[in-house]
């Protein structure tokens, strides 16, 4: 009998050794090491290293479950149970000294999240929740703010550094949310906008061109914080679909319902 309580435990020590690793490598990091996996798309060894650390703890953790992660240390689908990893989430942040980059790790049963942590590095904050039991960081309860409709919230987002097709939808969205609430902020790390979300700094969080690994751990605390999650379409295709909406239920509404009428045109 598999014990979530147990896992989640070792898996938010695992994420803060990672953690740990990446703060004292941030202190002494050289901007010669940074390779590009594509265009805008950057990789260090800390990514790569960190990414090991995981792989290896979590698959002593539990054995039998698969893998998917950025850096392909370990690849292995169609498990029970699959871990889904981001060992560096804000990796430009990072390269660039910016502070805010996270551990995110997710861990999925058949097609359901039902565990995730996300591990911010600089202000060592651990966000984490179990399917059905809320959601916390460093063991406070947390929830998504109160905020009553688009036009009082504060809104993350992130800029696309490729899949540009849709750019000018995009603009124009942001166009449109500068003039309907308090304001947009662009963080840098999906997880960390998430998880912002889910303890109420942000009210709500959109994205595209993501990957399941950007949004495992995080769209779970949030959805256990009170919030809700869906794709562009309000449906669930959030975790796979590459995009994503997240925040307390009437700003959700209100973000979709703007977001709807020009991307989905």
């Amino acid at each position: 009998m598999i014990d979530l309580n147990q896992i989640l435990d070792q898996t938010k020590s695992i994420a803060k050794e990672a953690g740990a690793f990446i703060r004292k490598e941030r202190q002494h990091f050289d901007l010669k090491k940074v390779e590009e996996k594509g265009f805008n798309d950057l990789v260090s060894y800390v990514d790569k290293e960190a990414e090991k650390i995981i792989v290896n703890k979590l698959s002593k953790v539990l054995p039998e479950a698969g893998f998917i992660t950025e850096e392909g240390t370990r690849e292995e689908e169609n498990k029970t149970y699959t871990w889904i990893i981001d060992p560096l989430d804000g990796t430009t942040n990072f390269i660039h000294g910016i502070p805010v980059f996270c551990v995110s790790i997710g861990l999925m049963k058949d097609n359901e999240i039902v565990l995730g942590v996300v591990y911010e590095v600089n202000l060592h904050e651990c966000f984490y929740a179990l399917k059905g039991h809320g959601a916390f960081c460093n063991d406070t309860p947390i929830r998504v703010s109160a905020a009553p409709s688009l036009s009082q919230s504060l809104i993350a987002t992130g800029f696309p550094y490729s899949a540009f097709a849709q750019i000018d939808e995009y603009l124009e969205i942001m166009k449109v949310l500068m003039q309907k609430s308090h304001g947009l902020r662009r963080l840098g790390s999906a997880a960390a906008d998430l998880c912002y979300v889910a303890c109420g700094r942000m009210d709500a969080y959109f994205e595209y061109n993501l990957n399941s690994y950007d949004v495992a751990a995080g769209s779970l605390i949030v959805q256990e914080a009170g919030g809700e999650v869906t794709d562009f379409k309000k449906g669930n295709d959030f975790l796979f679909g590459r995009e994503i909406i997240a925040g307390n239920k009437p700003v959700h509404e209100g973000l979709w319902k703007e977001l709807d009428q020009i991307w989905n045109k």
